[in-house]
């Protein structure tokens, strides 16, 4: 599958649910039986799930200090913007996310900058939308679709697309399983992911003293707002206009086009800052002011 067209045409003439494609590309590509598939999603489940609690216990903190009870602190709020729920939300993408910054295990979904957003979403479907986990399986299988396309046609890394390639894909991921889980069909979830994209388009990459800690910690609770924003609008029957397959193209041109400062390198956007730089100098004592210098034509 080269795009999500082909995607749904393949799963439309064998009349067959969007995951079982997924679940056939495994099966061929990786030399697995069905039975090995399932269980081996079983296990990345557990692992962000795991993830999630993991986060949500204090202390958090990194060992550089930059991120501390993120996801703890959400959790244990008594104000809630919208509703508890959403606060929870949050906090379970943000939680995991932390395990990953303070050297836990994680689950890179589909790297490890965006670990937190797919445990996030996940877990908050089966607490509180009571989805089962084989449905929790099969969105899944869709989520590794979706990263499987935009790979191919743009990026997954940030160091490649900028933020938008990291945190943007595993939001459409996570949107599309949102779809999917509530009952949406095929239409509804690939808006969701056009949607997604859309919204996070030109997000940058720019890590704190190289580390994947800040911003990433907080992209991750945003993304996956967007991811449930997007997912709400698609059940709602709204739609992006611009089918995915061109969203996906304009992430790729826009991750072709930006500038090396905000792909991965610590040099521009909030690593640029002065506070930033400070906080640089003071982990990395011998670090002069981080400065980029425009290529010789």
């Amino acid at each position: 599958m080269e795009s999500f067209e082909e995607w749904r045409a393949e799963a439309e003439r064998h009349g067959v649910p969007l995951w079982r494609p997924v679940l056939e590309y495994e099966i061929h590509q990786k030399g697995r039986s069905e039975t090995e598939i399932w269980e081996r999603l079983a296990q990345v489940y557990a692992v962000m799930r795991d993830a999630v609690e993991s986060g949500l216990q204090a202390p958090r903190q990194t060992r550089s200090g930059l991120v501390r009870d993120t996801g703890k602190k959400i959790a244990q709020s008594p104000l809630h913007v919208i509703s508890p729920e959403f606060s929870l939300l949050l906090a379970y993408a943000t939680a995991a996310k932390e395990t990953n910054a303070c050297m836990g295990r994680v689950v890179a979904a589909p790297t490890a900058g965006a670990s937190g957003i797919l445990p996030g979403i996940y877990t908050f479907l089966e607490r509180h939308h009571g989805i089962s986990l084989q449905t929790i399986y099969e969105a899944m299988l869709i989520g590794a679709g979706v990263a499987l396309i935009i790979e191919q046609k743009a990026s997954i890394a940030g160091a490649v697309g900028g933020c938008q390639a990291e945190t943007g894909t595993a939001a459409a991921m996570g949107a599309a399983g949102i779809v999917y889980a509530l009952g949406g069909n095929i239409t509804q979830i690939f808006e969701s992911v056009a949607l997604t994209i859309m919204n996070m388009l030109g997000l940058i990459c720019d890590p704190v003293a190289g580390l994947v800690e800040l911003p990433c910690v907080k992209r991750n609770g945003s993304a996956v707002v967007i991811a449930a924003a997007a997912a709400q609008m698609a059940l709602a029957g709204d739609t992006a206009v611009i089918p995915v397959d061109e969203m996906v193209a304009a992430m790729g041109e826009v991750g072709a086009l930006m500038d090396a400062r905000f792909k991965e390198t610590g040099l521009g956007g909030t690593a640029a800052t002065p506070t930033a730089q400070a906080i640089a100098r003071t982990i990395y004592p011998d670090l002069g002011t981080l400065r980029y210098e425009d290529p010789p034509h």
